[in-house]
């Protein structure tokens, strides 16, 4: 009697006020209390951890259309608009059929092989000749009358469902799946005790106020309400800095720690640095469109001395080379775009270093944009790290050592290069760390040591300059056990507030 009596304490007003309708169901009991699906399932969730209900919760799996189905419930499955300009023509050529039914080269496949497996048109000498009955034409097909029924749950599905449902789960974007949640409240004898006692609202003190301490009558001999600290409540999550930023930050903090100093620059660069300072052709594939996004701009090129050495270096060659013999533009260097890689940014940093600053070592991490095809691995933006490393006594070994340490301070422990080529360095390495989760070496690093051509006129001198601009993103998403590139920017909210906070040194 005690414990029900320090339980009935306890209750909420919500708990208190939805208590006398736990045998209707929660729409109900929202309407009857006047308050929100929200505040009920809350409030039913506390009155279970006191022992009074036991909420009993069945999920079911709902079938229902996706986009393309949405669309073809109301226009027609594409073998049915298909089917009725070959019944209308009885023969058609396999071009006319297409422009005339408006479907896309995989609706019309997609048709074509539905209907034939159907036997209901036949292919002959590039022509679509109609097999089918006038019955068969008019005649629904299981698929139609599945997609008019849906939405259904799966478990209750017939077996010719089931058979409609497989076929249409083949094909792009006609099925959607969904959960359906049902919560059943089941009064356990305690809260049958309670209903029973009829416990009023308002009937507790919920708060100390300094209007109730102020006169007597208001709280003598009243009743406060009773507060249970082992009560589960709701998490609350503190507000912190975007976890791809923090990522962003622990990679600075890695590059001071060996003794970098960090460059910075525009995301909209010249071609001159971009390219041409990094004796990059400019008829060189990576500067076309399909790959680089132009700006319909042109901006201003440094000082001349510089402009004539890179100029040379690209028609003449420097230090015993040839150069890219051909007639350097110079309007085309003029040229904007958004930076491909942050090597202009070393570029920009070779250009104006001294003498006396050698040896020297930069860092920078920065978005850089390509026009490729996304996919889990790749996006039209990226992040990217560079590094370069300034002195006359560097080698190809201090490059590779670098590189390893970068990975294994990122929680890379497998690490593996090959020889690669790219128009800035001589020799050239590309690095791979392994994948644990997708059992996989995943390319991030792309390094060598500059080639006499883009130090020469930068510098004034040729000297060994290590560099080497890894994929940063990608060591993210090893890191944070992410599977895919685009999750690092869609902004989940789940994720974002479970992810843990930091990254390990």
């Amino acid at each position: 009697m005690i414990e029900k009596q320090k339980i009935a304490e306890s209750l909420s007003p919500h708990e208190r006020k939805i208590l006398p309708y736990l045998e209707e169901g929660i729409s109900d009991i929202c309407q009857k209390t006047n308050l929100d699906r929200v505040a009920v399932l809350r409030a039913l969730e506390y009155l279970q951890n006191k022992g009074l209900i036991n909420l009993v919760v069945t999920r079911k799996k709902i079938v229902d259309v996706g986009v393309n189905g949405a669309l073809y419930r109301k226009k027609g499955l594409p073998e049915r608009r298909l089917l009725n300009i070959v019944a209308e023509r009885r023969i058609v050529s396999l071009e006319d059929a297409q422009k005339e039914s408006e479907l896309s080269d995989d609706e019309f496949k997609a048709s074509l092989g539905a209907l034939k497996r159907k036997a209901m048109i036949d292919l002959k000498n590039g022509k679509l000749v109609l097999s089918a009955s006038s019955e068969e034409i008019s005649k629904k097909t299981l698929e139609e009358l599945f997609l008019e029924d849906l939405p259904l749950a799966y478990d209750e599905l017939g077996p010719e469902q089931k058979f409609a449902l497989k076929i249409l789960e083949g094909r792009k974007n006609i099925i959607d799946y969904s959960e359906e949640k049902e919560t059943k409240i089941e009064i356990l004898d305690l809260g049958k005790s309670l209903i029973k006692d009829g416990i009023k609202v308002g009937e507790m003190i919920e708060q100390i106020s300094p209007e109730i301490l102020k006169k007597e009558q208001n709280w003598k001999g009243k009743k406060f309400r009773r507060y249970d600290l082992t009560v589960p409540v709701s998490r609350v999550y503190g507000g912190k800095r975007h976890f791809v930023n923090q990522a962003i930050d622990y990679g600075r903090k890695l590059w001071t720690e060996m003794g970098f100093e960090e460059m910075k620059g525009d995301m909209v660069q010249t071609s001159f640095w971009n390219f041409d300072a990094l004796f990059t052709a400019q008829d060189h594939p990576v500067r076309e469109m399909q790959d680089t996004f132009f700006l319909n701009l042109k901006g201003e090129l440094p000082d001349k001395k510089l402009v004539k050495a890179v100029k040379d270096s690209h028609e003449k060659g420097v230090a015993g080379s040839k150069g890219w013999k051909y007639n350097w533009n110079e309007e085309e260097a003029k040229r904007l775009v958004l930076r491909t890689h942050t090597t202009s940014l070393s570029a920009h940093t070779l250009a104006g270093l001294k003498p006396e600053d050698l040896p020297a070592k930069f860092f920078a991490i920065g978005i850089n944009f390509r026009n490729e095809t996304i996919d889990w691995c790749h996006g039209f933006e990226f992040l990217q790290t560079e590094g370069i490393v300034v002195d006359p006594n560097a080698n190809f070994r201090n490059l590779l050592g670098y590189l390893k340490q970068l990975a294994k301070k990122m929680g890379f422990e497998k690490v593996r290069f090959r020889p690669s080529y790219f128009p800035y360095t001589e020799p050239s390495v590309e690095g791979d760390v392994w994948n644990e989760d997708r059992k996989e070496w995943v390319e991030v690093f792309a390094a060598g040591i500059l080639r006499p051509e883009v130090v020469e006129p930068l510098l004034g001198k040729s000297i060994p300059v290590l560099a080497w601009g890894p994929g940063f993103g990608r060591m993210i998403m090893g890191y944070y056990d992410i599977k895919d590139l685009r999750d690092l920017y869609k902004n989940d909210l789940t994720q974002l507030r479970n992810i843990k906070g930091w990254v390990k040194v």
